[in-house]
């Protein structure tokens, strides 16, 4: 039996040796930076090798330019088609967190990519973390509006790696950011039946 792996998943062969980040005046920045490093935003990303397919699929892991080109284009976190998309809005799956607050998942940051309708089932059937309560969600409005990443700050002198966060285009911590996802925020939101 042949496992679907999603798009987004990052594979064995697509581990690289961790690029050194510099301090700089400005914010963060690679000792060997290229013009490639950084999107229209000025934000570093992380970098890393793209050989989907090979090795073995590291479930869990997300690949950083698949899950970026996803989430720029709208399309499906798992074939790589495009999403679903209908008059009340994108299809997303995700995690069921409904008790978290009223109007849940309405200004929800998402750094999982939409998906397709049949991918959407697939997943449900297959996805372990999805087996402890997820939903369907349709967003009508879905802007990116930051990265997902691993804050840098200077503590005398020296760079000091934080936990990742997530981290909002006009904030200033972004220059402080190496980028890993990118980030959406769902709005005018319906649940659906999954």
């Amino acid at each position: 039996m042949t496992i679907k792996v999603p798009y987004i998943t990052k594979w064995s062969a697509e581990e690289s040796a961790p690029a050194r980040v510099l301090a700089l005046p400005s914010g963060i920045g690679y000792a060997d930076e290229t013009l490639g490093d950084r999107d229209s935003h000025g934000v570093l990303w992380s970098r890393g090798a793209s050989t989907l397919g090979i090795g073995k699929p590291q479930f869990g892991q997300v690949h950083t330019p698949r899950q970026r080109r996803a989430m720029r284009k709208l399309l499906c976190q798992v074939c790589a088609g495009p999403a679903d998309q209908a008059d009340d809005g994108v299809l997303w799956l995700l995690k069921d967190h409904r008790d978290d607050w009223p109007g849940w998942p309405n200004r929800m940051a998402v750094t999982e990519p939409p998906v397709c309708k049949p991918c959407a089932q697939l997943s449900i059937q297959l996805c372990p973390a999805l087996r402890r309560g997820h939903v369907l969600v349709r967003a009508r409005v879905c802007p990116i509006v930051g990265v997902r990443g691993i804050q840098y700050r200077l503590r005398f002198s020296t760079l000091i790696a934080d936990e990742p966060e997530v981290v909002p285009f006009d904030s200033a911590r972004i220059r402080w950011t190496l980028a890993a996802q990118l980030v959406r925020e769902l709005s005018e939101c319906t649940i659906g039946e999954s």
